[in-house]
């Protein structure tokens, strides 16, 4: 009789691969993931260095993901809940379930107001933090580990989203807490993001942008040998910080280089769900704002506006720009209308960094204030900024 391999299958999908995907990955049809994860057939020994890479795990981990595992007596018996009731007895099937409740969370992020996910987040926050702190089983704790660092970035995240951007305290010490975690595993990538996030605070928050600079690099530099979708991201930032301090050839520098970085990612990349196609246009978009050259800034944030989606904290941020650009060109009307779409999109999320653009860009308008279509584009922000 043939036994699940339950810890494979707990593996995919901690690694946020779906039975189609890995598949894809694999070059095989999605019954083969089928058949190896019921212990039906095992994967050709040539195939086994590319499903190891893509599950993250070195030979002998894939070794013993292979082994085939007895049912465990309980049968129709959530995972998770069991290890709720016995905490020492955690597996890796619970915790693949937790990671897919964090990615949940995570993946609203864009979408909704950070406040109305700060609740949630600190619930799974906690129960992630409690398993952990009662597992000493090597693998499930190393998991364990690494989403507890994971869901310490997204609770800082949603934090300094949800106080508008002034609560750099509290957001710094979830970040740090994030890259103790990380450094204690030797995990760079995941000690990177955290180190990004911290720069933002500096960055936009604190507006630091010395400091920022550093933890960008710092960042980028972690992450080079294990990550080139964190590394290229924190290289973006390397550009901004270097355009703020206006030296435009430093700007063009660490662009030219994080778009090299960013080719090369792929979907092995720990940190591929990070960065998107307009990643780069947004963050040279913002770069080329902060230089000064508004006609290139607005080419590029236009394009990148057009093409976020529903990914709308983004897509307020960058439309907050696209206005900037347009007023600094004194393109008022064009201005408005991007600067409508910016209001209408946080009505929604009222997302921190949006927001603080977005009123940024309101300021340039006073010399128009008299204008019709201006004063009424200030009467939404006005009832935005009383619906805050």
């Amino acid at each position: 009789m043939a036994h699940h391999r339950n810890g494979l299958a707990a593996r995919r999908r901690t690694v946020g691969l779906t039975q189609e995907a890995l598949a894809e990955h694999m070059r095989v049809d999605r019954s083969t993931i089928t058949r190896w994860e019921a212990g039906r057939t095992a994967p050709q020994p040539w195939m086994r260095p590319r499903l190891a890479r893509l599950l993250r795990v070195d030979a002998e981990g894939l070794n013993d993901l292979l082994t085939a595992q007895p049912s465990t007596g309980r049968p129709g018996e959530d995972s998770l809940d069991y290890a709720i009731l016995h905490p020492d007895r955690i597996d890796l099937r619970a915790v693949a379930t937790l990671r897919t409740c964090f990615d949940d969370c995570a993946a609203r992020y864009d979408r909704v107001p950070s406040a109305g996910l700060i609740a949630e987040a600190a619930a799974q926050l906690n129960r992630i933090d409690q398993f952990a702190a009662g597992s000493s089983r090597g693998r499930v704790q190393r998991e364990l580990h690494a989403l507890h660092a994971d869901a310490c970035t997204l609770m800082g995240q949603l934090i300094w989203d949800a106080s508008q951007r002034r609560d750099h305290a509290t957001a710094t010490t979830y970040y740090e807490q994030s890259a103790d975690l990380a450094r204690r595993l030797r995990d760079t990538t995941l000690e990177a993001h955290a180190l990004l996030r911290t720069c933002y605070v500096a960055l936009y928050g604190a507006h630091d942008t010395r400091a920022g600079l550093a933890l960008a690099e710092q960042a980028a530099e972690r992450a080079a040998r294990t990550s080139p979708a964190l590394s290229g991201l924190a290289l973006l930032h390397v550009a901004e910080a270097h355009a703020i301090l206006r030296s435009a050839s430093d700007c063009e520098r660490a662009l030219s280089s994080a778009e090299r970085r960013l080719d090369h990612v792929d979907s092995g990349d720990a940190a591929a769900d990070l960065v998107s196609p307009t990643q780069f246009g947004r963050l040279a978009g913002s770069c080329y704002l902060s230089l000064g050259d508004h006609r290139r800034a607005e080419l590029l944030l236009a394009d990148t506006a057009e093409k976020l989606g529903d990914r709308r904290k983004s897509r307020a941020i960058v439309l907050g720009n696209l206005t900037l650009a347009r007023i600094r060109q004194r393109d008022v009307e064009a201005g408005v209308a991007s600067l409508t779409e910016a209001i209408t999109e946080l009505e929604t999320t009222r997302g921190g960094g949006g927001m603080n653009i977005v009123f940024g860009a309101a300021r340039e308008l006073r010399p128009w204030r008299q204008e019709p279509f201006v004063a009424e584009v200030h009467d939404r922000l006005f009832g935005l900024m009383t619906a805050a």
